[in-house]
C-alpha cells in the first residue's frame, strides 16, 4: 500500500516536471516565433522606405525626361538674362493650409509684400505658378511647384533651367519637424536631413548647394503619426504664432535677396555636388568626413 502510494506520487511529480517543461519549451518557441517575425517585418518595412525612395528618383527622373517635359516658349529667354535668385515654396498643390505646405504660406506673405500677390500665373514648362519680381536690383523669381511634395525638385529643375538659375542661387522654403512652431533656421547647403521635398530637389539639381529656410512645425505629440501631423492645419493658437513667424521669414528672405553681390555669389559652405560626394565616398572615408564637417549651419531662434 506505502509502496502504491510512493510510486503514484512519483509518477504525478515527473507528470508535473515534463507539464513545466513542455511549458518552458513552449514559450520559448512562442518567444523565438516572434522575434523572427519582428525581425521579418523591419527587414520589410526598412526595404519599402529604400524602395521608396528608389521609386521617388526615378520618377524624377521620368518627369525630367523629354516626353513628359512641355516644349519652353520662346519668350524663356528673355526672362533670363538678369534673373539671379529662385524662391520655392515647396509644399503639396491644394493643401497650402497644412504645416507641410508651410512653405508655399511663406512665399504667399513674401509676394504680398512686394505687392505681387496678384501676378500669379500657371506655367506649364515648369509645372508650377511663377511670378518675376525684383528686389533691390536683383531679379527674383517666385515658385510654387503644382506637384506633389516627393517630386518638387522637377518643378524647381525646370525653373531653374528656363530661367538660368544657377543652383547655389535657389532658395528653398519648407517645414521642419525638428524645431518647434515659432522658430526658423537658414541653412547653406547640406544633406536633405529626411525631408522628402528637399530630397527631390538635391536628385533633380544633382547637387546639394541649395540655402533653405526651415520653418518649424514641430513633432507630432501622443499617438498622431508624423503623416497626419505634416498633412494637418495649424490650430487658432498656432495660427498666432505663425503670423509671427511669416513676417519673420521674409523679413529674412528679402535680407538674403538684397545682397548685392548676388550676381557672382561664392558656393555656400557645405555645398557640393551629389555625384561628387558619392564619387568621394567611394575613393576615401576621410574625404567625406572633411565635406561633413565643412556644412555650416546659420540658425536664428524667432519667437
Amino acid at each position: 500500500m506505502l509502496f502504491t502510494f510512493r510510486n503514484a506520487s512519483s509518477v504525478n511529480n515527473f507528470r508535473e516536471q515534463q507539464t513545466a517543461r513542455s511549458s518552458r519549451m513552449i514559450k520559448g518557441s512562442v518567444l523565438e516565433t516572434l522575434s523572427l517575425y519582428l525581425s521579418y517585418l523591419f527587414k520589410r518595412l526598412v526595404n519599402f522606405f529604400k524602395m521608396r525612395q528608389l521609386l521617388t528618383r526615378v520618377l524624377n527622373r521620368v518627369l525630367l525626361s523629354k516626353p513628359f517635359t512641355p516644349v519652353m516658349g520662346t519668350q524663356a529667354g528673355t526672362h533670363s538674362e538678369g534673373l539671379c535668385k529662385l524662391v520655392v515654396g515647396l509644399g503639396n498643390p491644394g493643401m497650402e493650409g497644412t504645416r507641410h505646405s508651410v512653405g508655399m504660406a511663406v512665399l504667399g506673405a513674401l509676394a504680398s509684400q512686394l505687392g505681387v500677390a496678384d501676378r500669379w500665373r500657371g506655367d506649364k514648362y515648369v509645372s508650377g505658378e511663377v511670378i518675376l519680381s525684383e528686389v533691390q536690383q536683383t531679379r527674383v523669381v517666385l515658385l510654387r511647384p503644382r506637384l506633389m511634395m516627393n517630386v518638387n525638385g522637377v518643378s524647381v529643375a525646370r525653373a531653374a533651367a528656363k530661367y538660368g538659375i544657377k543652383p547655389e542661387d535657389i532658395l528653398l522654403v519648407h517645414d521642419e519637424l525638428d524645431k518647434p512652431l515659432g522658430k526658423i533656421a537658414l541653412k547653406h547647403g547640406g544633406s536633405s536631413r529626411g525631408h522628402n521635398g528637399v530630397r527631390s530637389c538635391v536628385d533633380c539639381l544633382q547637387t546639394d548647394v541649395m540655402t533653405r529656410l526651415r520653418i518649424g512645425i514641430g513633432r507630432p505629440t501622443g499617438k498622431t503619426s508624423v503623416e497626419r501631423h505634416v498633412l494637418s492645419r495649424f490650430t487658432l493658437e498656432e495660427q498666432k504664432v505663425l503670423d509671427s513667424v511669416l513676417v519673420q521669414s521674409v523679413n529674412l528672405l528679402l535680407s538674403q535677396l538684397s545682397h548685392q553681390d548676388s550676381k557672382c555669389p561664392p558656393l555656400p559652405a557645405g555645398g557640393r555636388c551629389a555625384a561628387q560626394k558619392r564619387k568621394e565616398r567611394e575613393h576615401s572615408a576621410s574625404t567625406t568626413e572633411d565635406s561633413t564637417a565643412a556644412h555650416t549651419v546659420n540658425e536664428l531662434s524667432l519667437k
